[in-house]
């Protein structure tokens, strides 16, 4: 029996204060307290909400163990103090885990099984390796070349990127450059307030003052993004050394920063918003993932987009605002370049080489953006897009109401 699909719309979009890893504010902050906080700031944002109205939380988290793990987004559930009958998945597509959250989470909504949803994404680089703590690879990625690229690192192949599609390190440094300029401009003209939940946090640190050495503490509101630099110059990023690959390209200056953070949308049908009076911020359009060669990861983008448009049924110059995440330069020069996107058009408050990437959450992050920029903008229609390791590109279209 065929069924006729709903429309979704976003109600409330939010996101912590992207912090920087090992040493940033949120360094000392769990991850699934973390994501409690801000999944009560979604709520704040939709009063007239019964919490009991949601079915499900989907939350992307691409290291679930450690702090992070137990299925933190049913954790995150509880800790938020909502009622027991609202459920809790986690998923994890690496860095599109944030992105594949909100997908989940409308599809639910689309064919009819659920009518509001919780999505978003939760990580702690700070508090979970890279890798996470155990890494096994099967030694059948080992035993054949065509399954190499499996174990390549991010970084080694946004070097094979950076050769095969001919991006030079000084177009990679002043793409950097750029990033963080327009993140600092977006901090000083208060583009991120809307979206941006302040996080109590308690530092502590050696009492200097007194010469006892002995640990102070502090409470403090963290509210900004610490991950753009003023002192960031094309001199300063042109002086740094390739970190990946001996005579290569790509460096810590034009790679995105590890980072913390967490973002949630709550999601509606048309029937949730009129019954419990909610106000539409945008529309999910929909999501395409596609997959690449493992080790040219960093050109999923180029798959993905074209997809994403196809099933909306819109042409590219119809997207008015791109969030693409700069896992690394390299490869968001090549996506850019391959593709046709307007610069103009692309991260215009930066991306993640200035405001970081807190991996699975970052899909999240960058869908709290776009809602909200859109809106400030009045602009219609957004993306979403982004790499994925072992080789997979993700891309979601928005359209704001």
């Amino acid at each position: 029996m065929s069924r006729t699909l709903q429309d979704v719309y976003i109600v409330a979009a939010t996101r912590s204060p992207v912090g920087k890893a090992p040493r940033g504010a949120l360094r000392t902050v769990r991850p699934d307290d973390l994501l409690a906080h801000v999944i009560r700031a979604a709520l704040a944002q939709a009063p007239t909400l019964d919490p009991a109205a949601i079915q499900d939380a989907v939350i992307g988290c691409a290291r679930p163990e450690g702090s992070q793990g137990l299925n933190v987004a049913r954790l995150a559930v509880l800790l938020a103090g909502l009622p027991d009958t609202v459920a809790g998945m986690t998923v994890n597509r690496f860095c599109a885990s944030g992105l594949s959250a909100i997908a989940l989470a409308a599809d639910r909504i689309r064919v009819g099984e659920a009518d509001v949803m919780l999505a978003g994404g939760t990580e702690s680089m700070s508090q979970v390796p890279m890798m996470g703590y155990a890494p096994s690879f099967s030694p059948s990625v080992f035993a054949e070349d065509e399954n190499i690229g499996i174990a390549y690192g991010m970084g080694l192949t946004a070097e094979r990127v950076a050769r095969q599609w001919k991006v030079s390190r000084e177009d990679q440094d002043a793409f950097a450059l750029r990033s963080h300029q327009r993140a600092l401009d977006a901090q000083k003209n208060g583009e991120f307030d809307d979206e941006i939940t302040s996080v109590p946090v308690t530092l502590r640190a050696p009492d200097l003052s007194m010469g006892t050495g002995l640990p102070v503490q502090a409470g403090i509101a963290f509210s900004r993004d610490e991950g753009p630099r003023e002192d960031t110059s094309s001199e300063a990023l042109g002086r740094l050394k390739p970190v990946f690959a001996a005579g290569g390209s790509v460096t810590a200056g034009n790679s995105s920063q590890t980072s913390d953070g967490a973002a949630v949308l709550l999601l509606a049908s048309e029937r949730a918003v009129r019954d419990h009076s909610l106000t539409p911020l945008a529309r999910y359009v929909g999501c395409a993932v596609r997959g690449v060669a493992p080790d040219i990861m960093g050109i999923g983008p180029r798959v993905a987009i074209p997809a994403a448009l196809a099933q909306a049924g819109l042409s590219l110059n119809q997207i008015d605002w791109i969030e693409l995440n700069e896992a690394f330069a390299a490869q968001s020069l090549a996506v850019m370049r391959d593709l046709g996107l307007d610069p103009d058009k692309v991260n215009p408050l930066g991306g993640a080489i200035a405001l970081g990437h807190p991996l699975g959450a970052t899909g999240a992050i960058r869908a709290a953006t776009l809602v909200h920029g859109l809106r400030r903008r009045q602009l219609k229609y957004g993306m979403v897009t982004m790499c994925v390791g072992t080789g997979m590109g993700a891309a979601g279209v928005f359209e704001r109401v």
